[in-house]
């Protein structure tokens, strides 16, 4: 398996926008559903979108609507594009595979959204 390397994060103010990368293996993203997960200061991992190997997303409820996930399979790279951020975005952003593998972990990217 080959770590995923997150990149993209930043400060940006609300209403902002970013655009994260995670960069892995060509066949980790044709194989496999991939997920984005965020940490926020204080609480656990969560999951909030998946892309599935047909094309398939789904978010959660906090996130839908202003962020979307998408797939490159020539550069082996899933992205989330993030608009409309909010203060609450603010978190380390993550991918794994869905479900995750602990073994699978990044370093993640910050992302940190100014009210």
């Amino acid at each position: 398996q080959v770590r995923p390397v997150e990149s993209g994060g930043g400060f940006v103010q609300a209403g902002g926008s970013l655009r994260l990368s995670c960069a892995t293996s060509r066949e980790t993203v044709w194989y496999n559903t991939m997920g984005w997960y965020r940490q926020a200061p204080g609480k656990e991992r969560e999951l909030i979108a998946t892309l599935d190997w047909s094309g398939y997303t789904s978010y959660t409820a906090d996130v839908k609507d202003r962020f979307i996930v998408s797939r490159d399979n020539s550069e082996s790279t899933v992205y989330l594009q993030m608009t409309n951020l909010e203060p609450e975005d603010t978190a380390v952003y993550y991918c794994n595979r869905h479900p995750p593998l602990p073994e699978y972990w990044g370093e993640g990217t910050q992302v940190t959204v100014s009210s």
